[in-house]
C-alpha cells in the first residue's frame, strides 16, 4: 500500500499515518511526498482511497497551525456507509463522500480522518488555548469536545472504524492488528495513611468544628484518630489488601501509583506507607508506578528527584504512571516523561469530567508538537477517574455514576480498547461510602 501526501507539515503528517494507519490498524504502507492537494491511498489492486486535506494545506508553513482561530467554533455530525455509529463528528472537512466506479474504485472522502485524529491525540488545542483552573489544568468544559458534545465518545477509534471500513471495500488484502478489549485499574496512592502521625487529621477535625459545625462528627473522627494509633482500628485509607482481593477476583492486577514529596501543600510524605505496604503489593504481584509531585508537571530536576527517592526506598525503578492532580502541559510534561526514559504515562483525562481527552482507547505514542518529533513515550489515556464525579459534580447520585461508567465501558468494549479506571485507596470512607457498592459494580461490569 502507497499512500501519497503534500510537500508540507511532513512531520505531523507522517506522524499521524503511522498511528492511525501503523499502530492502531497494524499495516504495511509506504508513505511518498508528492506535490499533491490531498492524501491518496493506492492499494495494490489499483483502487484509491482520496482523503481531502481540509486543515495542513492552509497552514503550510512548520508550526503556522499552533493557533487558536484554526479551531473550528463548531463541530458538524455526518453520516455515512462507512461509519459505526450515526452522526461521527467533523472536525475537520466536510460530510462528502464520492464513489467513483470506472477501471478502478476510487473513495473520495470529505473528513479530514488524519487532522481531525492529529487534533485530538497530540492536544495542540490545549497548547494554543489560555483557559486554565485553579491547578493551572486546561479544564473540560474548554475542550471543543465537551463544547459540541463528543466527549463520550472515542472518536478517533470512530475516524480509524472508517478508515478501515474503507480499505475493506476497496479490497485491501492484509489483516488488521488483533486487539482484546482489557480492563486497566489504577489507583493513585496521594495519601498512604489517613493517620500516619499523631498531628494527622487535626485539620479535619478542626474543620468539623468551625467549618462544618459539627462536634459529634469531629468527635467520631477524633476517636477514629486515637483508636487508629492504639491499633485498635485498622486506618481508612489502608485499602490496599481490599484492592488487591477484588481485583485478583476479576483476574486483574491493580497498578499503584507512589506519591511522596512536600514540594507543595497538595503533597503528602507517604514514606511510612512506602515501606510498610509496597512490599506486600509486590509479593501479591501487582504493580507499582510512578505519581510524581504537584509541581513536577512542568519541572524535569524535580520529576527526577522525587522518582529517585521513591525508588531508593522502594528498591525498584518506576517506569510507569500519572500525574499528581493530573496536571499537565502540552508537551512539556510529555517531555519530561520521555526525557527520564518512562515507559507510559495516563494522566490525560480532565480532572472535572469523565470521558475521552484524547479521543481514543488505545496506548499510542505521543508527538511533541514543537520539536516536531513522535516520542517513544506512550499514552495510555485515563477514561474514568472517581473524583471526576465526586469532587466536580457533587449532585451526581450513586446511579447516575454507576450509568455514566458503565456507558463509557460498553463504547471501549466495542472497540477493544483499553478502560483506564482511577479509584483511590483513600475513597472508601466517610462521605465516599455511598460510592463504595460503585466500584464493585464496575468490576462486575467488566467481567459481563
Amino acid at each position: 500500500m502507497k499512500i501519497l501526501i503534500p510537500n508540507n507539515n511532513i512531520a505531523e503528517r507522517k506522524y499521524i499515518i503511522d498511528i492511525l494507519l501503523g499502530e492502531f490498524l497494524g499495516l504495511e504502507y509506504k508513505i511518498e511526498i508528492k506535490d499533491t492537494k490531498n492524501y491518496e491511498i493506492i492499494l495494490k489492486n489499483g483502487n484509491k482511497l482520496i482523503i481531502e486535506d481540509h486543515f495542513f494545506n492552509k497552514c503550510p508553513k512548520d508550526l503556522e497551525y499552533l493557533n487558536e482561530k484554526n479551531i473550528p467554533q463548531k463541530v458538524e455530525f455526518g453520516n455515512n456507509d462507512f461509519i459505526v455509529e450515526e452522526n461521527i463528528p467533523i472536525i475537520y472537512g466536510t460530510n462528502k463522500l464520492i464513489t467513483n466506479h470506472q477501471s478502478s474504485i476510487t473513495i473520495t472522502c470529505g473528513i479530514d480522518i488524519f487532522a481531525s485524529s492529529f487534533f485530538m491525540l497530540t492536544r495542540w488545542e490545549e497548547y494554543v488555548k489560555k483557559e486554565r483552573d485553579i491547578h493551572n489544568r486546561f479544564p473540560a468544559y474548554a475542550s471543543l469536545a465537551y463544547k459540541n458534545n463528543f466527549l463520550d465518545r472515542p472518536v478517533v477509534n470512530e475516524y480509524v472504524e472508517m478508515l478501515w471500513n474503507m480499505l475493506k471495500f476497496l479490497g485491501i488484502k492484509q489483516e488488521r492488528k488483533k486487539r482484546e478489549f482489557e480492563f486497566v485499574l489504577t489507583h493513585d496512592v496521594d495519601v498512604g495513611y489517613k493517620y500516619s502521625s499523631i498531628l494527622s487529621g487535626t485539620r479535619e477535625i478542626v474543620g468539623d468544628i468551625i467549618k462544618r459545625k459539627n462536634p459529634i462528627l469531629a468527635i467520631k473522627n477524633f476517636s477514629n484518630k486515637i483508636l487508629t494509633h492504639l491499633k485498635l482500628k485498622k486506618d481508612p485509607f489502608d485499602t490496599y489488601d481490599y484492592l488487591m482481593d477484588i481485583s485478583e477476583k476479576i483476574g486483574v492486577k491493580s497498578y499503584f501509583f507512589l506519591h511522596s514529596s512536600s514540594s507543595a501543600k497538595q503533597d503528602v510524605n507517604n514514606d511510612k506507607f512506602l515501606k510498610q505496604v509496597v512490599k506486600k503489593i509486590k509479593k501479591r504481584g501487582h504493580f507499582l508506578g510512578y505519581h510524581p509531585s504537584y509541581n513536577a508537571y512542568n519541572d524535569f530536576e524535580l520529576f527526577i528527584k522525587d522518582k529517585e527517592r521513591i525508588e531508593n526506598i522502594i528498591g525498584e525503578k518506576l517506569t510507569v504512571g500519572r500525574q499528581h492532580y493530573l496536571r499537565f502541559e502540552v508537551p512539556t510534561t510529555w517531555q519530561i516523561w520521555e526525557d527520564a526514559k518512562m515507559k507510559w504515562d495516563s494522566t490525560l483525562s480532565y480532572a472535572d469530567k469523565e470521558g475521552f481527552r484524547c479521543g481514543v482507547c488505545y496506548e499510542y505514542s505521543v508527538f511533541n508538537i514543537i520539536t516536531r518529533k513522535k516520542l517513544n513515550l506512550k499514552e495510555k489515556p485515563l477514561i474514568v477517574m472517581e473524583g471526576s464525579f465526586t469532587t466536580y459534580q457533587p449532585n451526581i447520585t450513586p446511579q447516575e455514576m454507576e450509568y455514566k461508567i458503565k456507558y463509557l465501558i460498553d463504547k471501549v468494549k466495542k472497540y477493544n480498547g483499553e478502560f483506564v479506571f482511577l479509584w483511590h485507596n483513600s475513597s472508601f470512607g466517610g462521605s465516599w461510602k455511598k460510592f463504595k457498592y460503585i466500584y464493585e459494580e464496575v468490576l462486575k461490569k467488566w467481567k459481563s
